[in-house]
């Protein structure tokens, strides 16, 4: 992929979160882009790194750690965005600067079970499934409620917010409920576990990010509307 393309994609791309920062009496620079490899060759992560970005995720862990192994660079921030395979797990520690998609508790005792004395904790997000699509994972609203205290207990996680994806659909009210819901849950949250940092609400991708934004999304996760269509 070439660099000005890309830069022309990114400049569409942030004054669309600025718009949307703005309708929803927000600040812009408190929503990180997140950049979705996934499936892009290497050239797109270098027209990516070339124009700036260095908040990369990937879908599956060993294309991730293949990514790494790629571009080692310290700066580089480099995200776990799909679903992670309980026998899998601990090799996201030391790869992944943030998981968001920590999807159940026997996930998260499994990351609990396997870290060594003295490592630092796992950075996560708490994925949410909002709507109940039995196509995705993630904790139940009504479940989390109930589980958020055991997840708390577990030291080696750090659980910074919530994660979400929306249904694929083009009505608004879904997509603006979908989100709504997952920023309402998090402040709930916040307000019964003082422990419980909070601060991130990873939700919106290419098709509905500026709804995401005007709803509260602190994380976006955009590939094709950066980077194109995957090719085959």
């Amino acid at each position: 992929m070439q660099t000005r393309p890309l830069i022309e994609a990114l400049t569409d791309v942030r004054a669309r979160i600025a718009s949307a920062a703005g309708r929803g009496n927000r600040d812009p620079n408190a929503v990180t882009l997140v950049t979705v490899t996934k499936g892009h060759p290497p050239s797109a992560i270098e027209a990516a790194l070339e124009a700036g970005l260095r908040d990369l995720g990937e879908n599956r862990l060993g294309e991730l750690q293949e990514r790494v192994k790629q571009f080692p660079s310290g700066d580089i921030r480099w995200h776990m965005v799909g679903r992670l395979q309980r026998r899998k797990a601990p090799a996201v520690r030391g790869v992944a600067h943030l998981l968001h998609s920590l999807d159940s508790l026997k996930l998260a005792e499994r990351l609990e079970r396997t870290a060594d004395p003295g490592e630092p904790p796992v950075r996560a997000l708490i994925q949410v499934n909002v709507t109940g699509e039995r196509a995705k994972t993630g904790f139940a609203p009504e479940e989390l409620d109930e589980d958020m205290e055991r997840l708390l207990e577990l030291g080696t996680l750090r659980l910074e917010g919530l994660m979400t994806m929306a249904p694929f659909t083009e009505d608004e009210g879904v997509l603006r409920r979908t989100f709504r819901t997952l920023r309402q849950l998090n402040d709930s949250l916040r307000a019964r576990f003082p422990e419980y940092l909070g601060e991130e609400l990873s939700m919106g991708m290419s098709n509905d990010f500026e709804i995401a934004v005007e709803e509260g999304s602190t994380m976006v996760r955009i590939g094709t509307a950066l980077l194109g269509e995957r090719p085959e």
